[in-house]
């Protein structure tokens, strides 16, 4: 008998963890907070050229595109992402990580986004 139980509570540790991890959100990918209105919304200043699920940008913001060669030192992209204001007091860009729009991990993951582009 007990060796029974054993077994059934072992199977329904089992299903738990499963139903547990099944159950956990996605993490949120680089593309999902900056094509986000309520976070990034990169879509509503920039256009994104070379991504066809892209629609309805925005044109106040350059292109978002060659990034990589556009920004060799990804600080810099980061840092622009974070406080455009802090290298340009006039920018239009929101200062998305000084205000709180996007956590630090969050713009990390943007900027590993874009430098794909």
């Amino acid at each position: 008998m007990r060796k029974r139980a054993s077994v059934i509570t072992g199977v329904l540790a089992a299903l738990l963890a499963t139903t547990a991890f099944a159950q956990q959100p996605k993490g949120e990918t680089g593309k999902d907070i900056a094509y986000n209105r309520s976070k990034g919304n990169c879509l509503a200043c920039h256009g994104f050229p070379t991504l066809p699920d892209a629609e309805q940008t925005g044109n106040s913001g350059p292109p978002l595109i060659a990034m990589k060669e556009r920004f060799p030192d990804k600080k810099v992209l980061r840092d622009k992402i974070w406080d455009a204001t802090a290298t340009n007091p006039f920018s239009i860009m929101p200062p998305f990580g000084k205000h709180g729009g996007m956590t630090s991990e969050e713009v990390d993951k943007v900027v590993d986004f874009l430098y794909g582009l």
